[in-house]
């Protein structure tokens, strides 16, 4: 991080200090509210959390020597100066992180979107990386806590910036946007995800729409053309759209899926055409790739440099990975799922050899039409090649039950504990097996029982 004086960080957040005015010209060289971590050049940040509050270890990291404490609270004695008095420490965070992200002027692309986040991120930030210092979110870390420590992590170094933008409520991309500002935004897909409170994918897009307001008026908007509501999407900034539609300005084509080695395209663009290759797992990678060249290609990386970017990159934790098993093939892809995820992860498995078996578990926060949705679902993969649907959880059966509607093959499980007690009496050999649901599935320990087979 690019070191700061507590009297920034004081101004930045619009907090009241106590504390000797001498502390005020301090340096802070690290922002943290894990006391572990508190040491000399600490702004320790004081969170009130449902299980521990961070606000008992104040004095404790001042002894560590931290520079200052950021409170909801006055302190309690000199041990827990000096301190900075605010009314949210989530809100003062987010000021801090504005504010330093403003003393940086370079390009910084925010991605959102219903699905692929992550992965778009990781393939954006390989293919800079083959010209540039870049910074990027680390993990999946795009909330309202999580962005502001993304952004404290810049430094001198970096010349370009990745941020990745996750929301589920109006309103929340407006103050993320507000705290990035970023000069691009990346698009991935307006999907049936977060529609418990955003409705509809019209107020999917509106709620995400909303990153523009924290453009400036030459900004970027890279799209997912392939996505017809992205298509018509059409603010005052500049616009490219990416994907396989013959209209789009950056398009694959020639495309050869690789099964588990991954899949070869051609990419073309404007200015002439080149061939690339992803090394992992996956149809969808082929739209990251095509964002990530789109970007590229605004800032001026060549062909070659995007190429290799696009052959660098690799899948990160739970996401399409690729386990060989005892005669079988494990597709783990349990970090989340919604529907729009659950079509991507169908469609891979086209390049894959032997029974294709789909292990999928249930899919939240989809409102109203959770159960048409599971539905549908079940009724893509039984459309689809899938040999086995196998549905699992209090929604997963309607999954179930609409594979069996469009005349697939299809069990249902109650529980995760049941399914996994089954697992040796459908798993045959040969099998390549999807596993995907919601994270608060758990279902990281299907696929571990699916190893032990």
């Amino acid at each position: 991080m690019k070191p700061f004086l507590l009297r920034d960080a004081v101004y930045a957040c619009g907090g009241r200090y106590v504390g000797p005015e001498a502390a005020l010209d301090r340096e802070v060289s690290f922002v943290t509210s894990d006391s572990r971590t508190a040491a000399p050049g600490a702004l320790f940040v004081a969170f009130k959390g449902e299980r521990v509050d961070g606000h008992a270890f104040m004095a404790d990291c001042l002894k560590k020597g931290a520079v200052a404490c950021v409170s909801e609270r006055e302190p309690m004695s000199d041990e827990e100066t000096p301190c900075v008095v605010v009314d949210s420490s989530l809100r003062a965070i987010g000021a801090i992180a504005a504010w330093h992200r403003g003393r940086f002027d370079i390009p910084v692309i925010g991605i959102t979107g219903s699905v692929g986040k992550t992965t778009t991120k990781e393939m954006i930030a390989s293919v800079l990386s083959q010209r540039f210092d870049t910074h990027r979110t680390e993990k999946n870390f795009n909330n309202e806590l999580g962005v502001p420590w993304t952004l404290l992590r810049l430094d001198d170094n970096n010349e370009v910036s990745v941020v990745e933008m996750g929301i589920n409520q109006f309103g929340e991309m407006r103050r993320l946007t507000g705290i990035v500002h970023p000069t691009m935004a990346v698009f991935t897909v307006i999907g049936d995800a977060h529609l418990e409170f955003l409705g509809d994918r019209p107020g999917v897009l509106r709620a995400k729409g909303e990153i523009v307001e924290g453009m400036p008026e030459d900004g970027l908007l890279v799209l997912n053309g392939d996505d017809p509501l992205l298509a018509d999407f059409l603010p005052e900034h500049r616009r490219v759209t990416y994907g396989r539609n013959p209209n789009c300005d950056v398009r694959a084509e020639n495309i050869t899926s690789l099964g588990a080695a991954g899949t070869r395209f051609t990419i073309r663009h404007p200015g002439g055409s080149f061939d690339a290759e992803v090394h992992a797992y996956g149809s969808h990678l082929v739209n990251a790739a095509l964002a990530a060249a789109a970007v590229g290609l605004a800032l001026g990386l060549t062909e070659g440099e995007i190429a290799a970017g696009i052959a660098a990159y690799h899948t990160v934790g739970d996401r399409a990975r690729i386990i060989p098993a005892n005669g079988f093939t494990i597709v783990s892809d349990c970090y989340n799922a919604n529907p729009n995820s659950v079509h991507a992860a169908i469609d891979s498995l086209a390049g894959m050899e032997g029974r294709r078996v789909c292990i999928l578990g249930d899919m939240l926060e989809l409102g109203d039409d959770t159960v048409a949705l599971h539905r549908e679902v079940g009724g893509y993969a039984a459309k689809n090649g899938v040999g086995l649907v196998v549905g699992c959880g209090p929604l997963g059966r309607h999954i179930a039950e609409g594979a069996r509607d469009t005349g697939g093959q299809a069990m249902a499980y109650d529980s995760r504990d049941a399914l996994v007690e089954s697992l040796p009496h459908f798993i045959q050999h040969g099998d390549t097996v999807l596993v995907k649901a919601s994270h608060s599935m758990a279902f990281e320990k299907v696929v571990d029982a699916l190893k032990q087979l």
